[in-house]
């Protein structure tokens, strides 16, 4: 297992160097001069000169991507151009409220999916498999944004059950709960859709494995023969689902925090945009990028306890 984990890590360094370039080209990408763009039309030449040495903007690419990368290696990804904040500290205050959220979406989806996917083969073409086959439907064509304000008017607005808007942080157990329910929702109602069906999927082919009806044969009950030789098996697709739309997870939270008020990274970098913070831009993307490298690594790691044969191929 060991050695199977450090080739992965192994693997992912020319992929992570290929995305420090990308996130490093972002700023220069840009049409026009980013200190023109930050400073805006009516700055003076001479105030655009000087804000391009001090950000070394005046130097050769090549000596700022290396003197770049040497900082972000060491955990030093700039300045905020608006605030004077370290970037670093700036994405690790607002670190903790994403990944509250992007664990209480992927709770939500698992909590509907792997129940709704298990019923919905076991008990295929009733109407059971018909619901779940709407939801799935439904969840895959809601647009993430739309959805939340449905969630905001039937919920907040109508019912008055939760909060609209806005974080309640621990230990304020109960609080912060109420206040995370109707993000995790909105977050995680396309992923749970897509690993209904992905479950279902997977957990059709291995009931009509050999093993399974030998199981069955032997007299097991069929919640034994789903739950213990069945769903393992069929859990590997779900994993791979997963692993490729924590991508789409990360993005989602800045439409979604944004849209609750919530002050978490997405935010952040959304305030940035606004306040073309070309630096928290900058490195929000590297941390998005480089947490969607270390998910795959992580999926791969799980294949490997899924399915052995993955480790000792």
């Amino acid at each position: 297992m060991i050695q199977f984990v450090a080739r992965r890590l192994l693997a992912t360094v020319p992929l992570l160097f290929f995305v420090s370039l990308v996130v490093f080209s972002f700023v220069h990408v840009l049409p026009g001069d980013p200190a023109v763009l930050f400073l805006g039309e009516e700055a003076t030449p001479e105030t655009v000169a000087k804000f391009r040495t001090r950000l070394g903007f005046d130097r050769p690419l090549v000596t700022q991507y290396v003197e770049w990368l040497g900082r972000a290696l060491r955990g030093d990804l700039g300045r905020s151009l608006r605030t004077n904040q370290p970037v670093t500290e700036a994405i690790l205050q607002r670190l903790p409220v994403t990944l509250e959220l992007l664990g209480a979406a992927l709770a939500v989806s698992l909590a509907i999916a792997i129940p709704a996917g298990i019923v919905s083969a076991v008990k295929r073409n009733s109407g059971v498999d018909l619901v779940s086959t709407v939801f799935a439907l439904i969840g895959f064509s809601l647009p993430n944004f739309w959805l939340g304000l449905i969630l905001i008017y039937v919920f907040a607005l109508l019912l008055r059950w939760l909060p609209p808007s806005g974080f309640a942080p621990l230990p304020a157990l109960a609080d912060n709960a109420r206040s995370l329910i109707l993000p995790a929702l909105t977050l995680g109602t396309a992923l749970a859709a897509l690993i209904t069906r992905q479950l279902r999927s997977g957990m059709l082919e291995v009931l009509r494995q050999d093993y399974v009806r030998t199981a069955q044969a032997k007299g097991l009950g069929q919640g034994v023969v789903v739950a213990k030789h069945a769903l393992k098996n069929a859990l590997i697709a779900v994993v791979t689902v997963i692993g490729l739309q924590i991508g789409g997870l990360l993005g989602n939270t800045i439409i979604t925090e944004s849209l609750f008020a919530l002050p978490g990274v997405g935010r952040l970098m959304i305030d940035a945009v606004f306040s073309r913070d070309f630096f928290i831009v900058q490195g929000v993307v590297l941390f998005l990028a480089v947490g969607y490298v270390l998910s795959n690594l992580i999926v791969d790691v799980l294949y490997s306890y899924l399915d052995p044969r993955i480790r000792l191929g």
